[in-house]
């Protein structure tokens, strides 16, 4: 896909579209995870729409918990082009496996805490509210009661 000046983003611009920060995206570009970006002649910084796309799939991967290093590798597999696939590929899918395995324990912590939850509801409703019993005396913010 070729893109024409119009068609370039600036780092606010870019990071708006791919739900990062300015910060994430400069520091995206020192650790090599984004090929070296188009700049204006004054030296201003021009995200191109396969950048978006690339930092898009990068944000994905650093959501999902891939690390630095694991993204890193699998950038520099992308530069090398279509004959690495297969090593591309092969980190995909671990990757894939670890997201699931970390899906699944998410999903067992969700059922504990529904479960914590549906108890200290039922608790909740089987304590008898404070005002529900008859009393003689009314707290007061100094510890002192006050008769009826």
């Amino acid at each position: 896909m070729s893109t024409t000046t119009d068609e370039f983003l600036t780092p606010a611009e870019m990071a708006d579209a791919c739900g990062v920060s300015i910060d994430t995206l400069r520091y995206y570009e020192r650790e090599g995870l984004l090929q070296p970006v188009a700049r204006t002649d004054t030296g201003r910084r021009r995200y191109s729409a396969d950048d978006a796309a690339w930092v898009r799939v990068l944000r994905c991967l650093r959501v999902t918990a891939m690390p630095i290093r694991e993204m890193r590798e699998f950038a520099e597999l992308v530069r090398r082009g279509d004959e690495a696939i297969p090593e591309r590929l092969d980190i995909l899918l671990r990757h894939r496996g670890d997201v699931v395995a970390k899906l699944d324990e998410l999903h067992r912590a969700i059922e504990v805490i529904d479960e914590k939850i549906a108890a200290y509801s039922t608790e909740t409703v089987a304590t008898p509210h404070a005002d529900a019993e008859p009393h003689t005396r009314r707290p007061t913010l100094d510890g002192k009661g006050v008769r009826a």
